[in-house]
């Protein structure tokens, strides 16, 4: 690990000097991608669309994923062959790769970032950026010290009609902004139970699991329902659900909370499924001498479309089985946003229609514009935004699991009086995949 870590800080000192040379739009950016089955594979999708980026390296735990993926990169996106490797570690001893786009399971993201950062790359890294509130803390404080530029996969920060929201609330549209709703209704089945056996051939199990305890294979904490488990997942709300935390929190113009509290549980289902697969949070900041107030509201099946969120009466097509995005309440009315690409309000004690947008954008393009223009002001989703919405998840988690209401002091992101609350803000990390306490 020391000889590790040498080569990293090496690698460190030859990328700044080669990063000062990305000044224009016309330079190549070199990308790994790495964790490409699932969300992955949209990295691997949207960078094959952009000029002068080269996908040059991709990493995956599984032969059969990354066989696959790699096959894709030269017939599906007409792209060069790329370098394959199983472990991260090796892939950073490259000193080619400019940059490196994290999409593997929630656990690994902040060991993975920081890895990254000490080997001198830029780094995109999947949302949530962090398992657990030490995590949020040690990768802002590595992207601090190793002055990289990294982005959070929270892509509504990129959105036109994101943007456009937020100039319209910031301007006085609503009034005064007092409450927002952030919704998570997504249509999610049961996962039922599943055996113990030996992982698949094709995958290194031991490196999947990485900073996590090491439990027996089974095909339920394996390929996607992993966020369900609190070993490597943070359930629906820091799954879907960080998106929207992101977002309330982010045009309620707020930062960490003064209290939270938590209730829900898993109804209908008996399965393996250990996060609750319907919760409900309240958080409640203090913003210039006055209170502001954020509700998370997860379902799991069966739901209404929440000021129109879903519907198809602001769409054409038919409605949707789920219900995801935000609702933002103010003095003089109150706005919608559905998703990632559209916006609209009503105001007055009539509703009347008041603006509205349809239009989104692109997180990995931001990304790499910034990766060439090195201006991070220009970044959509800086890593110390992502990280501090991270927290409020985390912190929903933790009065959930504890069953009572966290009091908090935002100054010094800690939690009052509760040590049991406060032991969870970290974990026991399996050597030597250990998230630093220096890094």
């Amino acid at each position: 690990m020391e000889r590790r870590h040498f080569l990293m800080t090496t690698a460190a000192a030859t990328a700044t000097m080669k990063a000062s040379a990305l000044a224009s739009p016309n330079d190549t950016v070199r990308v790994a991608c790495v964790g490409i089955r699932g969300q992955g594979n949209a990295h691997i999708s949207n960078y094959a669309r952009m000029k002068n980026v080269e996908i040059v390296a991709l990493c995956d735990v599984d032969d059969e994923v990354l066989n696959r993926r790699a096959a894709e990169l030269e017939t599906k996106h007409q792209r060069p062959k790329a370098k394959l490797y199983k472990d991260i570690r090796k892939l950073l001893e490259d000193k080619e790769i400019d940059a490196v786009s994290i999409a593997t399971p929630n656990h690994w993201h902040t060991l993975q970032t920081i890895w990254s950062l000490q080997a001198g790359k830029d780094v995109y890294v999947e949302k949530p950026c962090s398992h657990n509130v030490f995590e949020s803390k040690q990768i802002v404080a590595a992207a601090e010290k190793y002055g990289r530029v990294v982005a959070h996969g929270t892509n509504s920060r990129s959105s036109h009609s994101v943007l456009e929201a937020k100039r319209q609330i910031d301007a006085g549209l609503i009034g005064d902004v007092y409450m927002t709703r952030a919704l998570i209704f997504k249509w999610r089945d049961t996962i039922g139970k599943a055996p113990e056996e030996a992982p698949p051939a094709t995958v290194d199990y031991d490196m999947w699991t990485g900073p996590a305890p090491k439990r027996p294979f089974t095909k339920n904490r394996f390929h996607y329902n992993w966020h369900w488990f609190w070993d490597t997942g943070n359930g629906d709300i820091g799954n879907q659900g960080i998106h929207e935390v992101d977002l309330s929190r982010w045009l309620l113009g707020v930062d960490w909370p003064t209290k939270v509290t938590s209730i829900g549980g898993k109804f209908m289902f008996d399965d393996d499924q250990e996060t609750p697969n319907t919760i409900t949070s309240l958080l409640e900041f203090e913003k210039d001498g006055k209170k502001k107030m954020m509700t998370i509201d997860v379902r799991h099946w069966m739901t209404n479309h929440e000021a129109e969120i879903g519907a198809a009466t602001k769409r054409e097509g038919k409605p949707s089985s789920n219900t995801v995005g935000n609702v933002f309440y103010g003095s003089k009315g109150y706005l919608a946003v559905d998703g990632y690409d559209a916006f609209w309000s009503y105001l007055g004690r009539d509703a009347q229609t008041g603006p509205e947008e349809f239009k989104g954008g692109n997180n990995w393009q931001n990304f790499i514009d910034v990766v060439r223009s090195r201006d991070k002001s220009e970044l959509g989703a800086p890593i110390a935004e992502g990280a501090t919405s991270c927290d409020l998840m985390h912190l929903a988690n933790i009065s959930y699991t504890l069953g009572r209401t966290l009091h908090l002091d935002p100054k010094t992101r800690t939690v009052k009086n509760d040590p049991e609350a406060a032991k969870m803000f970290t974990r026991n990390y399996r050597k030597p995949y250990v998230v630093p306490e220096k890094v």
